[in-house]
């Protein structure tokens, strides 16, 4: 398989090593020097495109991919709010596009539990939710696409959860926050080189229940982007990775 990375950071490199161990190529790259130089003739011979590069770069990106004609995995977050256009221009020209906010397979089966706990949860309604998630401080982003995916689902079991309010912290010594009725809090800490670390908590005035993801390298998103990259091959359409990893045949939430 020939790839373009997109992207030639820390994910970029974890990547590149991984595909070249399975004895893939990496035919192309755009790095913050010859970025300015992409063009959709720049991947003439890909196979697939890796995306991991900037929010402002990705939906560009998208669409030179889309112009070559290139199957694109896209880890870049922070572009959502213009998904529908994508999506609709996807399918009216036969593109192929896998997107996530996360593709870790251990990631994938954290929103699948978080999805089976909210479920469960909204029963009780003497627990609060919210969630918080931790990144290196090199994260422009926040909360993380990640976060916001788990928002969405427990959201979905908490109606009276309309709105996200988001509080960036630097410095764990800042003074706590409360949340209306209303709002989900995410709480977005940015220290150290912190790779990722979500959770999500039910607090009452009796206990409280967590489930917590800590990511301990990029190699389980390079990982699952790479598998993603493999799976999207002479496919069309938009996908995620529900559809490539399948749990609901494993995971049936009531």
């Amino acid at each position: 398989m020939k790839i373009a990375l997109l992207g030639y950071g820390k994910m970029g490199m974890a990547i590149e090593k991984i595909a070249m161990a399975k004895n893939h190529e990496i035919i192309y790259k755009v790095t913050l020097e010859n970025a300015y130089d992409f063009m959709p003739l720049s991947l003439k011979n890909v196979d697939v495109a890796i995306d991991f590069s900037m929010p402002t770069a990705a939906v560009d990106n998208i669409h030179k991919c889309f112009e070559a004609g290139v199957p694109v995995v896209v880890g870049t977050t922070g572009w959502y709010d213009q998904l529908d256009e994508i999506k609709e221009l996807a399918e009216k020209e036969g593109q192929a596009l896998v997107y996530s906010s996360n593709f870790s397979v251990g990631v994938n089966l954290f929103y699948k539990l978080n999805k089976i706990l909210a479920s469960m949860m909204s029963n009780f309604d003497n627990y609060d939710v919210m969630i918080e998630e931790v990144h290196h401080t090199a994260k422009l982003d926040h909360p993380s696409g990640t976060a916001l995916s788990l928002a969405k689902h427990v959201m979905a079991e908490y109606p009276q959860k309309t709105t996200i309010k988001d509080r960036l912290i630097f410095d764990k010594n800042q003074p706590a926050q409360s949340a209306k009725a209303h709002e989900l809090l995410i709480e977005s800490y940015r220290e150290g080189d912190v790779t990722g670390l979500h959770t999500v908590k039910y607090e009452s005035v009796i206990d409280s229940i967590q489930i917590t993801h800590d990511a301990k390298s990029r190699y389980g998103f390079a990982k699952g982007a790479l598998m993603a990259a493999e799976w999207i091959i002479g496919k069309k359409g938009v996908y995620t990775m529900d559809d490539i990893l399948n749990l609901d045949d494993f995971i049936k939430v009531s």
